[in-house]
């Protein structure tokens, strides 16, 4: 078995002992239960009905037959994504996937403290150490592995304690992080109003062509694409995304070659709309390119879209990004299976032209508004990553001893840390 220093180095506290996984936990596989209620587990809420959210995009099989009964008290793991915290003692009745493992418990422990325990970060890191597989988003937990694992348990007593504890601590934690993230989706829903009502201008309608001018990206073929980095970058629908390039999957064209394409070539402040599944969650994507992107090629499925001198590039932009410019899309996606827009359609949007000097004063007044509404979303999101790591280090200590649960709330810490917090917002 893998020793305890592997998850708690200072050893466990006296009077605690470590069981093995198999010991508390039966891998059973029942099927055949197609009508219960599709299950799924998140890495920050454990398992929960996969209706009860709309952020997980992987599509069940038409034939439920196959997935596996999940009884409550159920101990269910993703074994691909264990070594993220995928893995949660379930408080529903239901059926997961097939490629999940569904344990039953063989004990009497706590099984909410065994819920803390399993999802804590010593036993994420554990996981991440003992799953096998070349990259990282192929590692498997495979179950031998996950069986001999070792468990840390006080007695029955304290172990309720320590569950009791973080259901109330975690509890006041988890209202802040979902009150800050309501604040977050407000501040996304004043940034469109700022951009509607920036567009919004009483004038007359025109064709957004009459005022730009798209150029499509070439069909470099893919056999002559380059890996070496000191070539020149192709611009891909793929390194695309609201607002910014990411450069994590690149592929590049030879320098050599660049005089028969050199009218492809990018610049930084050339604007960018990736037209394969050009709206995803977090908007549409259309980025400006800066100093560290360009030079790079643009490559079919994006189109760059330069403004003509009736037009401001920033206004451009409120109008490529704003909800009448997806509302003119949306009919005609509607039923497609892999939307995709084309230059055409983009010139042929209309919108209330105004002249230049307003559309500059216009975009510059929704520009300031953006800034602040950027630096009062950064504070908050830094807030909720902190508020999460507290939580993480809260359970950590709780669940491998490091702190006396029944002094530790008395003595006022946990209010000081999240009082420390909300004060770091707030500066």
């Amino acid at each position: 078995m893998i020793p305890t220093s592997d998850i708690v180095p200072g050893g466990i506290p006296s009077g605690w002992r470590s069981v093995p996984f198999w010991s508390l936990f039966r891998r059973e596989k029942k099927t055949g239960y197609a009508e219960e209620e599709l299950l799924s587990v998140y890495r920050d809420h454990g398992v929960i009905p996969k209706s009860s959210r709309d952020d997980n995009h992987n599509k069940p099989s038409e034939d439920l037959s196959g997935y596996q009964l999940v009884t409550e008290g159920a101990l269910v793991t993703n074994k691909m994504k264990a070594w993220q915290g995928s893995i949660a003692i379930s408080r529903y009745r239901g059926i997961v996937s097939p490629a999940y493992y569904v344990y039953t418990p063989q004990s009497d422990e706590c099984d909410q403290f065994l819920h803390y325990l399993l999802r804590s970060d010593p036993y994420i890191g554990l996981y991440g150490r003992i799953s096998k597989g070349v990259r990282v988003n192929q590692w498997d937990l495979e179950h031998e592995a996950l069986r001999n694992i070792p468990v840390l348990l006080p007695d029955l007593a304290t172990q309720r304690q320590i569950a009791d504890f973080l259901d109330r601590e975690t509890a006041r934690i988890d209202l802040l992080i979902e009150k800050k993230q309501r604040l977050v989706a407000l501040l996304g829903e004043k940034w469109v109003s700022v951009v509607e009502n920036a567009i919004s201008t009483g004038g007359k309608r025109t064709k957004l062509g009459h005022h730009i001018d798209i150029l499509s990206g070439y069909a470099f073929p893919s056999s002559d694409f380059s890996t070496d980095p000191e070539d020149m970058p192709l611009l891909r629908g793929a390194n695309v995304s609201p607002g910014s390039m990411r450069w994590d999957d690149t592929v590049y064209w030879s320098r050599d070659r660049l005089v028969e394409v050199s009218r492809f070539l990018l610049d930084a402040g050339d604007v960018v709309l990736g037209m394969d599944r050009p709206w995803i969650s977090s908007g549409i994507r259309i980025a400006e390119l800066t100093e560290e992107d360009a030079p790079a090629l643009l490559l079919q499925r994006v189109c760059r879209i330069a403004p003509r001198t009736t037009m401001d590039k920033q206004f451009m932009k409120l109008l490529l990004t704003s909800r009448q410019f997806l509302a003119y899309f949306e009919p005609i996606m509607t039923g497609v299976s892999v939307p995709h827009i084309s230059p055409d359609q983009v010139s042929s949007f209309r919108f209330e032209y105004i002249e230049r000097d307003e559309q500059v004063r216009r975009a510059t007044a929704a520009g300031r508004e953006r800034e602040r509404i950027i630096r009062v979303h950064q504070s908050t999101e830094k807030s909720i990553d902190r508020l999460k790591e507290y939580r993480s280090a809260l359970i950590t200590a709780a669940v491998t001893g490091q702190v006396d649960v029944t002094t530790y709330a008395k003595s006022g810490t946990p209010d000081r840390r999240l009082d420390a917090i909300q004060e770091e917002m707030d500066a």
